[in-house]
């Protein structure tokens, strides 16, 4: 098995023609006969780089709207023949199959074209026959033979051509031939799960081999402690810049590199800014996260207020932190932000003006600064992913947690009716303790306006109680400050009245949660003699 194997016949058939014209010139420039098909034969054409058509090749037209081309022996006899394999050789001759050196393939646009809602019909038309069974060809057959499918190899292949004459190295090739089999199972595997959700439906949301197949996004610099190696994926149902809700295809405008927590900080405050704006509409929206929690969240009026309240939320805790806020970040808000005192990693907003820009950008060299498509502009999945956790042995896969409060459904089990404008916050708050570790507690006030602030947070509690406990502790004396009096909502219901008891005696006047529990009515008697409102939601939002 040679070395250097030299380049002299290359097959080339991609969708995405970026990049392409100099990898073509380079192959031309060096006596290369290029064999391609359709579309790129046509664009090798324009160029004006000489090329033999793939029905020259086969004797065969291209036929049935291109979906027969290449399956055809006097490609595949190119692509597997063991070269130093006389019977091989013998074969080669009897049949006039000349060997083909380099393919070069990116596939029809199968994932694109799912993630951008396409029918059935135009899916189906997407999936590749030709181009996977070319890429495992070569690769099967690496020793002879380099495959191509990553326009980001270009480069290197064009490099190691002016290295070695013409020639690829055997390392170069193996390496390409494992990325060319990640490429088809990654292929392979976006067909299974779009096959998969489609016989699944009306039946449940798993299907019976959960497939997943992300591409490496970016390598990181390491993981949540220096000695864990760590990267970034990215889920292919979002297209990259395409205006999707999430932190992965966010703009940086400043600061250093993103860390991996500063990645899962940042994921978390998009994903309860989101929920905010969804429950708080019309609204502005900033949230503070620590360590994947909330410490500060509020819709308001303005940006500014919206952030200058979830900043006060906890400013012990939002120092170093990461915040998200649901419209641009404006003058006023940047100057909140850039105040003596204050500092955060990360600040992702849908957009910064100019002179907002400027400030933080005089304010922090390293702060890194994330803009997100506007929330009307973004292409959300066409389903929501599910979420998935490894444990050893195995993985846990489940819906992600979307439910909005319905206010509508909720229980009025004690105490006086609330105000419309109390139970708007309540809304919010119920939506804030969604996004804390359970067990969780926040407590928190209307900000008028149908807005609301949080105050304090317990969260990642072993019981109940310490997180009301911590709760309070955080809001301090504002709780009993609040306007029309502090709203508690915990993720889950209580199972005795000692925590209730807890929030109440430190100013509380409303209480939210699940209800369930076998001793519910302590904490509506409870609640009814001392005066204070208690609704249960009869929906539960653990977050392990």
């Amino acid at each position: 098995m040679p070395d250097l194997v030299p380049i002299r016949r290359a097959l080339i058939s991609v969708s995405d023609k970026a990049g392409l014209e100099p990898l073509v010139r380079a192959l031309a420039s060096r006596g290369v006969e290029i064999v391609s098909t359709g579309g790129t034969a046509r664009h090798v054409e324009s160029l004006g780089v000489r090329v033999t058509p793939i029905e020259s090749v086969t004797g065969f037209p291209e036929m049935m709207d291109g979906r027969v081309k290449t399956l055809h022996p006097k490609v595949h006899g190119g692509l597997l023949a063991v070269r130093d394999n006389p019977a091989h050789a013998r074969a080669m001759s009897e049949h006039a199959i000349v060997p083909i050196d380099l393919v070069c393939i990116s596939l029809y646009p199968f994932e694109q074209t799912v993630a951008k809602g396409a029918g059935d019909e135009e899916c189906v038309e997407q999936i590749d026959i030709g181009g996977p069974a070319m890429i495992r060809s070569a690769a099967k057959n690496h020793a002879f033979v380099t495959v191509v499918t990553d326009s980001h190899q270009y480069g290197r292949l064009m490099n190691e051509l002016d290295h070695h004459n013409g020639s690829t190295t055997f390392a170069l090739r193996r390496q390409f031939a494992g990325a060319a089999y990640a490429r088809t199972a990654a292929y392979d595997t976006a067909i299974a799960a779009w096959f998969g959700a489609k016989e699944t439906q009306g039946v449940g949301p798993f299907p019976e081999v959960f497939r997943v197949a992300f591409p490496k996004h970016q390598d990181l610099r390491y993981g949540e402690n220096p000695h864990q190696r760590a990267a970034l994926y990215r889920d292919p149902g979002f297209r990259a810049g395409a205006g999707h809700s999430s932190v992965v295809g966010a703009v940086q405008m400043h600061g250093k590199e993103l860390s991996y927590n500063n990645l899962n900080d940042a994921a978390a405050a998009l994903a309860l800014c989101d929920d905010l704006a969804d429950a708080s509409p019309g609204h502005a929206c900033a949230c503070v996260i620590k360590h994947a929690n909330p410490c500060g969240a509020s819709s308001a009026r303005s940006v500014f207020e919206a952030v200058d309240r979830a900043l006060a939320g906890d400013p012990v805790a939002a120092f170093g932190g990461i915040l998200a806020a649901s419209t641009p970040i404006d003058l006023p808000a940047a100057q909140r932000l850039a105040q003596e005192g204050a500092f955060l990693e990360v600040i992702l907003a849908p957009g910064f003006a100019p002179d907002a820009l400027d400030v933080l950008r005089a304010r922090w060299a390293n702060v890194r600064l994330m803009a997100i498509p506007p929330r009307g502009q973004r292409q959300r999945r066409a389903a929501p992913a599910p979420t998935f956790r490894a444990i050893q042995g195995g993985l846990l896969v489940q819906e992600p947690d979307d439910a909005l409060p319905e206010v509508e459904t909720w229980a009025h089990a004690a105490g006086p009716k609330p105000s419309a404008e109390r139970l708007a916050a309540a809304a919010g708050l119920w939506t804030i303790v969604k996004h804390l570790a359970s067990n969780a507690v926040v407590v928190g006030a209307a900000g008028g306006s149908g807005g609301v602030s949080m105050l304090g947070g317990g969260a990642g509690q072993m019981d109940r109680v310490t997180s009301c406990r911590l709760s309070v502790e955080k809001a301090g004396a504002r709780l009993r400050e609040a306007p029309g009096g502090a709203i508690a909502c915990s993720d889950a219901f209580f199972p005795f009245p000692d925590g209730p008891q807890v929030l109440i005696d430190a100013g509380v006047t409303m209480i939210v949660h699940a209800g369930g529990s076998k001793r519910d009515h302590e904490t509506f008697d409870l609640c009814e003699r001392r005066g204070v409102t208690c609704l249960t939601t009869g929906v539960r939002h653990f977050r392990h």
